[in-house]
């Protein structure tokens, strides 16, 4: 039975169970649920092992660490957000969420995708003051001021989405209640609602710009900065050396954003199925939390000198107890 809420002389019908629709009618789509039980279980591996890492290692106690820190966390979070609930729902086809917690769902997959947004601007600012002013680095780029961005970053994120998922509140739901989609998605299920939701669109397009658009527009501009610097470096070793460092920024901001304009780019220029755009939008969502500190492991010369020297002090720490702390 729908619940009605009055406020103001206006009366908003809040649904009863929202139908997560998932894969529609697709033959073993419960070993692709299980693939993706196997992908969060390597996700919270590789991003322990580097939250771990970071915590242990002191000279990984730095401002672009917290950062780092920051985006495994973020990519820890938000794969937990997402992938245990739904996998339990479609494996057992028990694809019914009350409103409740389909919202507070909702909150949580968005807020860390924009904190994983958000997190790569800031590695990308630390990598532009790197190259562009190496003799201010030190100054600029201080663990007090990558604590505050974070902070800050935290602060507007979590800002952001308590107004987008917030709008949902003001919509009524009084027709259909299957969300076409893999998870309590903002677009599918505004969509549904039988009244006015053009708040909702206009939000929409205002997440999209801000948390997508420019922060990837930020990263691009700055990128076009260090190419001209790395230009201005006489040494050809020297700019190979500085390149490298910006390498592992690099694939992490491609993996992470080109799946997802490729998805809306090709649903504007042509029609998809759905089926094809849940995979595509699912493995977009998924697997970049899952690559990224494998990335960071292989790609990254303090963190694998960092686990080196963690190695040998846990393979000396039954001679000397306090030697995993140095």
């Amino acid at each position: 039975m729908n619940s009605v809420v009055s406020l103001d002389n206006a009366t908003f019908i809040h649904s009863p169970p929202f139908y997560i629709n998932g894969l529609y009618n697709m033959p073993h789509s419960k070993y692709y649920y299980m693939f993706l039980c196997f992908v969060y279980a390597v996700t919270i591996l590789g991003n322990t092992f580097i939250i771990g890492t970071i915590y242990l290692a002191r000279t990984l106690h730095t401002a672009k660490y917290i950062a780092v820190l920051n985006l495994a966390l973020s990519d820890l979070c938000g794969s937990s957000a997402l992938i245990p609930k739904y996998a339990y729902m479609f494996l057992l086809e028990n694809q019914y969420i009350s409103y409740e917690d389909c919202l507070t769902s909702m909150f949580f997959v968005f807020l860390f995708m924009t904190m994983q947004s958000f997190t790569l601007l800031a590695l990308c600012f630390d990598r532009v003051i790197a190259i562009c002013f190496p003799l201010r680095y030190h100054a600029i780029v201080t663990k007090t001021t990558m604590t505050l961005i974070i902070g800050v970053i935290w602060l507007f994120s979590v800002s952001i989405i308590a107004v987008l998922v917030g709008l949902i509140t003001r919509l009524s739901f009084c027709r259909s209640t299957t969300v076409g989609s893999y998870f309590c998605d903002h677009g599918p299920i505004f969509r549904l609602a039988c009244n006015d939701n053009s708040l909702n669109y206009m939000m929409a397009y205002v997440y999209i710009a801000i948390v997508l658009c420019l922060p990837l527009t930020l990263i691009a501009a700055s990128y076009v900065c260090i190419g001209v610097a790395l230009r201005k470096i006489s040494h050809g070793a020297e700019r190979i050396k500085a390149m490298k460092t910006c390498t592992s920024h690099l694939i992490l901001v491609a993996i992470f954003y080109l799946p997802i304009f490729s998805i809306y780019m090709v649903a504007l220029a042509t029609y998809l199925n759905p089926n094809t755009r849940i995979i595509n939008s699912v493995l977009a969502q998924t697997i970049p939390p899952m690559l990224n500190p494998i990335i960071y492991s292989l790609k990254t010369e303090e963190v694998l000198q960092s686990i080196k020297v963690l190695y040998k002090r846990i393979k000396n720490l039954t001679l000397c107890p306090t030697a995993l702390w140095g």
